[in-house]
């Protein structure tokens, strides 16, 4: 054995010191590590691409799981990030090994998952061990709403020029698919809280609420009375108006929820209250919402919800009559976001939250509590804009001109920025901004 084992050293020695014809069998050697080198390479490379491949499925399926976590059952997460995962990654060479996803309720919502698969190898499984047949790539992905909630005031004309050109069936659809994107991108209740202020030269704060101390009855009992007296006819415009009549105002409870533009019976007042937020007081009558009968009133404004059935349902009965005053449209909306009137939740010191104010408008302004001017009307408007803008809310404008009306200047100027100003001149658009806005809104952030 010894002999055998010197002989063949001493060969060894005789080849390495060869110069002759062993050069090709040598050189046949040397390039085996560089053979297996360059495989190894094409293996890793192939595993990287699949690596590419399966975390734009894990991002792609923690979006999709994101929208249902907060309701599934542990069980029922893990199904569904399977599925998802499995239509999503499109890669038959490469067996998948696991999925696992976790959800984390808190500020900062949160779903993460991990996926991993196993890729074949072409050249390391001929030179090496049964370990090395396969490359195992993993990746995660975690989906988080953030600390940040949304809060959206949808401003809507509800005029009579609303009922050209298919704009009222239009406005419809598309709030109510804008309506479906807030309510899916909420993952808990309170992410997302919308209101909504149908308006025309009024806006309809609710006829339950006559016995509210935040109304101006002053005018409504004025023009709205019951007279008996020698001539009989039942109506009149004073309790005793010099011809023997004797009036009384009709009960509030007939009311039918109208209100004009805050302020001054006959001018706005100095304190602007048309154009800012200042909760209504007894002892400012100006702050008041003065009561008006109106024959073209819309429906009722909603305060911030996430009653998505009572939405849905106040939009299907929107109707276009009456003339347009955007401007109280656009104060009721900013007041649903800060109080007055309305109910506002309170908001949670562990999130920020995102307030933003959605007005279309498909005509210019005709007429309000004290103009029929579209350049003063305009120019009361601009205020509430400005502050609205300084109170830090982000605020949309849309206008749909079907009818050849100049583009809005003000409506230009209103916008946060010049990009969130839309100009349509078909109902058809409609759909479209209302989804580009909702997408914007709604998007939810892949964190890693």
């Amino acid at each position: 054995m010894m002999n055998a084992w010197t002989k063949l050293r001493s060969a060894l020695r005789n080849f390495c010191v060869a110069r002759g014809g062993n050069v090709a069998i040598t050189f046949a050697f040397a390039t085996i590590p560089v053979i297996g080198a360059v495989g190894a390479g094409f293996d890793y490379s192939h595993a990287n691409s699949v690596k590419a491949d399966l975390q734009a499925a894990l991002d792609s399926t923690a979006l999709m799981v994101a929208k249902n976590a907060a309701t599934l059952s542990n069980s029922d997460l893990q199904t569904e990030a399977r599925n998802y995962f499995t239509a999503l990654f499109n890669r038959p060479e490469a067996t998948i090994d696991g999925i696992s996803a976790t959800y984390t309720a808190s500020a900062g919502s949160q779903v993460v998952v991990n996926g991993s698969v196993d890729v074949p190898t072409t050249f390391l499984r001929v030179l090496g061990t049964s370990s090395m047949q396969t490359i195992t790539v993993t990746g995660s992905s975690t989906t988080k709403w953030g600390t940040s909630r949304l809060r959206v005031a949808l401003v809507l004309d509800n005029t009579g020029s609303m009922a050209d050109n298919g704009k009222m069936t239009a406005l419809k659809s598309a709030t109510q698919s804008l309506l479906t994107q807030l309510k899916n991108a909420a993952t808990t209740n309170g992410d997302v809280y919308v209101s909504i202020v149908p308006f025309v030269k009024d806006v309809n704060l609710g006829s339950a609420n006559y016995n509210s101390n935040w109304i101006d009855w002053t005018d409504w009992d004025a023009n709205n009375q019951t007279c008996s007296g020698n001539n009989g006819n039942g109506w009149g415009w004073g309790w005793g108006n010099g011809n023997g009549n004797n009036c009384t105002p009709n009960n509030h409870n007939t009311w039918n929820g109208c209100v004009v533009d805050r302020g001054d019976e006959n001018k706005p007042d100095t304190a602007n209250y048309d154009t800012n937020v200042v909760a209504p007081t007894t002892s400012i009558t100006a702050t008041l919402y003065s009561a008006e009968q109106y024959s073209s009133c819309p429906q009722a404004a909603m305060g911030l919800s996430y009653d998505w059935t009572s939405m849905s349902s106040l939009v299907n009965n929107m109707q276009p009559a009456g003339n347009t005053n955007q401007a109280i449209g656009l104060q009721v909306g900013w007041m649903t976001l800060a109080g007055g009137p309305f109910s506002v939740p309170a908001m949670d010191p562990n999130y920020t939250y995102q307030q933003v104010i959605i007005l279309l408008t498909d005509g210019l302004n005709t007429q309000d509590r004290w103009y029929t001017s579209q350049g003063s009307i305009d120019a009361r408007q601009q205020i509430t804009c400005n502050n609205i803008k300084a109170a830090g809310i982000t605020l949309y404008t849309i206008q749909v001109d079907t009818s050849g009306d100049p583009t809005s200047t003000l409506l230009q100027n209103c916008a946060s920025t010049s990009d969130k100003f839309f100009l349509l001149t078909s109902a058809s658009g409609i759909a479209d901004v209302f989804n580009t806005i909702g997408t914007n809104l709604t998007k939810l952030r892949v964190a890693k």
